[in-house]
């Protein structure tokens, strides 16, 4: 991949931690900054990062929803991709990008690199 994301910091929103792994370590492959939450508390910790490039969202975590984190992202006017196997996005979650679950991690860094464009 000829992708250079170093000096982005990415916040992965997923509650699989094997997942949560690949995708992140495809990102550290391209020298990203990664942080990682499994549940709503922990993500909207980390949307407070002043550094906080983008964030890739599922939107199903465990039984909570992260409409909630949506809006602060909006809000902080960071951008957000939904990754999901889910066909509807809530209408209040206005996302950036959306990625179908589910996708290789290549496609993953390659929509995410488009959306820091």
């Amino acid at each position: 991949m000829s992708i250079d994301l170093s000096g982005r910091c990415i916040l992965v929103v997923e509650d699989e931690p094997l997942i949560a792994m690949e995708i992140a370590a495809a990102l550290q492959s391209v020298w990203a900054t990664v942080r990682t939450a499994r549940t709503l508390h922990e993500a909207l910790l980390h949307v407070k990062e002043p550094t906080l490039s983008v964030a890739l969202i599922d939107l199903a975590l465990g039984e909570e929803s992260a409409a909630a984190l949506c809006s602060l992202l909006a809000e902080r006017k960071v951008p957000f991709m939904i990754y999901t196997g889910y066909p509807n996005i809530p209408a209040e979650c206005k996302p950036d990008a959306v990625v179908q679950k589910p996708a290789d991690p290549a496609t993953i860094v390659r929509a995410i690199a488009a959306l820091l464009r």
